[in-house]
């Protein structure tokens, strides 16, 4: 059995952004030369998500509304982590969103139902972080 490891880095340039990095995770995936397998795509910052679904911008902004109904960025003083940093909102956003994804691999590809691509949810940006792409297979 083989397995890969790469890294994707993101720097927002907006506190809250959603980012669909299928296209980035193919090319690693193809770099790896792994033809069936699995893949674990993992955001490795606790205010930022890995997720999968429909890249729809209707949808992107419902996710948006509904998170920022659940967790509202403000004011800041409704969370007590917030004291050193103001990001309690994202990391209860993270937690709602996922941590990391796990994707067949068969023939080379990533192996998805109809319309589903991977996205990174980032909710505390404006700074450089990173997502782990580790596959395992032959």
């Amino acid at each position: 059995m083989k397995h890969f490891r790469d890294e994707l880095v993101f720097h927002t340039q907006t506190r809250r952004e959603l980012i669909n990095i299928t296209p980035q995770v193919n090319q690693v995936l193809q770099k790896s030369g792994i033809q069936e397998g699995l893949l674990l795509c993992n955001a490795m910052h606790i205010s930022a998500s890995v997720f999968i679904n429909d890249d729809e911008a209707g949808l992107h902004h419902d996710f948006e509304v509904w998170l920022e109904g659940l967790a509202p960025e403000k004011p800041y003083s409704r969370y007590q982590h917030n004291g050193y940093e103001d990001n309690a909102d994202a990391h209860l956003k993270r937690t709602i969103m996922g941590r990391d994804v796990v994707v067949a691999i068969t023939k080379g590809q990533l192996d998805f139902g109809p319309w589903e691509q991977l996205f990174y949810g980032e909710f505390d940006g404006m700074r450089s972080k990173r997502v782990l792409i580790k596959i395992i297979g032959s």
